[in-house]
């Protein structure tokens, strides 16, 4: 593999989507100094569509037309949902739903997934999860009497399908699982985990925030009855953008969702005193939708249907791999190890690099125009989006963190604990 930045620079001229890159706020700069913007896992860039979209809904909707737009706002989260479902998710029309947070979704649809399985008393998750996916998960089994089974999982290669495996038994109701694993970019067999949970009896429930948008997901094909995961990472929903929740068509009929409000309810406008929850995906709707968020969701997610997501897939995959080659070419005799799947297919669109002072290589790092973050223990977490990010871009990142190696500017900053004091 030629790891020069002119091989760089020919894949840049190569890629069939290098046209994005123009359409996101921030990309214009392309001096030698300019920001390398690699933590797109955890904020995707601005599309420079957004200002203008949110215009036309708070002045020519909501400042002209008053209470009268919502005959176009009401199915909001319906319409921007079938946008990211058929767009980004390989779903069907009617089964994704844009509402409220990532971690309010993941528990409406856990309650509703063990209700849905009566008799049976034990909650499987991964122990090197999101923590917010293992909290909602403690907190669902504390207030239903259920149990939790942690399965561990390797912190860089992610969790054993074996040992996955054999933590499912007639007593599990639901396993809830990231697609991408936050930390190390580990990527699940989404299919194979589905099936062997079916085959047990029990439900799985995804997460995926780090995989929409950069991993080529069917969740149709792959026979996936449950997900959950938020927008404002690679479909550039912006800070706070709400979550999405996907539910199989067959299965939404046999599902109570615990938060009984007036947007599930099948006549809501007859203010009717008995809940009585809409047919299809509208019925894990709970409250009033966010009528602006979702707006600027609906323009990230556009974008990404556009590029198309197995296009971005092989590209996250091409950049995760140059970033993979150059530190074990640049970085690895500074001490800086890999800690995330070698493979690429093993691996989700971001990569994390292990060292002793992950914390004070991350900081400088932005001190010198790179923007990764970091992730306890010792990682470096690096997600160059494949809509906005270049190969140029890798190779100089990677350049600019030998050069900090190199010259030891790292080794003024304090330890990570002193960011609490």
């Amino acid at each position: 593999m030629d790891l020069t930045r002119a091989a760089a620079g020919a894949l840049d001229a190569a890629d069939p989507l290098a046209g994005f890159r123009a359409r996101f706020a921030g990309t214009d700069d392309d001096g030698p100094g300019r920001l390398l913007y690699l933590d797109g896992n955890s904020l995707g860039r601005m599309p420079r569509e957004t200002p203008a979209a949110l215009a036309r809904v708070t002045e020519q909707e909501w400042g002209g037309g008053l209470v009268g737009s919502w005959a176009s706002w009401i199915d909001v989260g319906t319409r921007v949902g079938d946008v990211v479902g058929t767009g980004v998710l390989g779903a069907r029309p009617g089964e994704v739903l844009i509402a409220d947070s990532t971690t309010v979704d993941l528990y409406q649809l856990l309650v509703a997934a063990a209700g849905a399985r009566p008799g049976r008393d034990v909650l499987v998750c991964c122990a090197d999860d999101f923590p917010t996916d293992r909290y909602v998960v403690a907190g669902v089994a504390a207030a239903r009497g259920m149990a939790v089974r942690e399965v561990p999982a390797d912190l860089d290669a992610g969790l054993d399908p074996a040992v996955l495996g054999a933590a499912l038994d007639e007593r599990v109701a639901v396993v809830v699982l990231s697609a991408v694993a936050y930390r190390s970019g580990a990527l699940a067999d989404v299919a194979a985990v589905t099936a062997a949970a079916r085959d047990a009896g029990a439900l799985v429930l995804w997460d995926l925030s780090h995989a929409a948008g950069a991993v080529a997901l069917d969740l149709t094909a792959n026979g996936v009855d449950l997900a959950v995961g938020c927008t404002y990472k690679y479909l550039c929903g912006g800070p706070g953008s709400p979550a999405f929740l996907y539910v199989r068509r067959e299965l939404q009929e046999s599902l109570r969702q615990p938060i009984w409000g007036w947007f599930g309810q099948r006549d809501q406008f007859a203010m009717g005193p008995v809940y009585d929850p809409v047919p299809g995906i509208g019925r894990l709707a709970a409250g009033t939708p966010p009528v602006l968020a979702a707006t600027a969701v609906e323009v990230g997610a556009r974008l990404v249907a556009e590029a198309g997501i197995d296009r971005l897939a092989a590209k996250g995959r091409a950049l995760t791999g140059l970033l993979v080659a150059l530190a074990d070419e640049h970085l690895a005799a500074h001490g800086v190890a890999l800690a995330s799947p070698r493979g690429p297919a093993r691996r989700g669109a971001h990569v994390t690099l292990a060292h002793p002072a992950a914390w004070q290589l991350t900081q400088a790092l932005v001190d010198r125009g790179v923007v990764p973050d970091f992730r306890t223990p010792d990682r470096v977490r690096f997600g160059p989006a494949p809509l906005y990010t270049r190969f140029v871009d890798v190779w100089d990142a990677v350049d600019r963190f030998r050069g900090l190696l190199e010259d030891g500017g790292w080794t003024g900053y304090p330890e990570e604990r002193a960011r609490v004091t």
